[in-house]
């Protein structure tokens, strides 16, 4: 008789659990923009006609996801972005994205950068993602330091940007032709082991992870945006390809 009622109480916290999640997945606000849908995770968002044409209009919701500033490690970098629908399997190839990002006025916290970029490798019920982000508001400093940390990688949940900054300083950081109140066109090659990120059409990359840190290689994109920024998205593009196997020859790294 024990056995039995212990038996039914562990079936019904697992029909429980499971409502649960299906209900945190149900209660998700979703958007559509062209031929994409997005999923509002800790954002809020509307889809409006910004400098005459259609986009995907995003701010970090302080309400589902509060902001600490006496504690920041613990409360950026998180799951806060809009989710694409439909591309959960990506793993090597191209992310491209046009991005716009303003200051909230009047700002919510004093450090505020602009923060805007790309999550990929998302892993289901956001426990794991990675990310390449910029800092547009430092993109163009007079201060060479300042313009070293226009870009950010990330790998949720253990490789925030404050701890890679103690173990590894500006190995995951760079700098980057960004600035606030202007399109940005980011592109990022994703290629096995190496995330490469682009600006502007340029030719060559602004920055290259050589080595990312997430066990996982297969996941779901987001966009992405932190505290007191407005970020606005438009044609997003996004193609698969196989891993390439790349050769360098004659490179010698010692003389680095």
């Amino acid at each position: 008789m024990e056995r039995t009622k212990y038996a039914g109480l562990l079936f019904s916290i697992l029909i429980s659990s499971l409502g649960a999640v299906a209900q945190s997945k149900a209660n998700y606000k979703s958007l559509h923009l062209g031929k994409h849908q997005f999923e509002l995770h800790n954002v809020t968002g509307v889809i409006t006609n910004f400098q005459g044409k259609e986009v995907l209009k995003i701010e970090r919701d302080l309400v589902s996801l509060p902001f600490d500033s006496t504690n920041i490690e613990a409360t950026v970098d998180e799951a806060h972005y809009a989710k694409l629908v439909g591309l959960e399997d990506f793993e090597n190839g191209t992310i491209v994205v046009e991005m716009y990002s303003q200051l909230q006025n009047p700002a919510p916290y004093s450090g505020v950068a602009g923060f805007i970029g790309i999550y990929f490798n998302i892993q289901p019920v956001d426990t794991a993602f990675e990310g390449i982000y910029v800092r547009p508001k430092v993109g163009r400093s007079n201060n060479q330091l300042f313009r070293n940390h226009a870009v950010q990688y990330i790998s949720y949940p253990h490789y925030k940007f404050d701890t890679l900054r103690k173990i590894a300083p500006f190995k995951y950081e760079g700098s980057a032709p960004v600035a606030l109140n202007e399109w940005i066109r980011m592109r990022i090659e994703v290629n096995g082991e190496i995330a490469e990120l682009f600006i502007n059409d340029a030719k060559y990359s602004s920055f290259i992870v050589d080595k990312r840190l997430s066990n996982n290689k297969k996941g779901s994109i987001g966009l992405y945006v932190d505290i007191g920024t407005i970020g606005y998205f438009r044609n997003l593009k996004v193609t698969k390809r196989a891993l390439k196997v790349k050769t360098v020859v004659g490179e010698n790294v010692n003389k680095i």
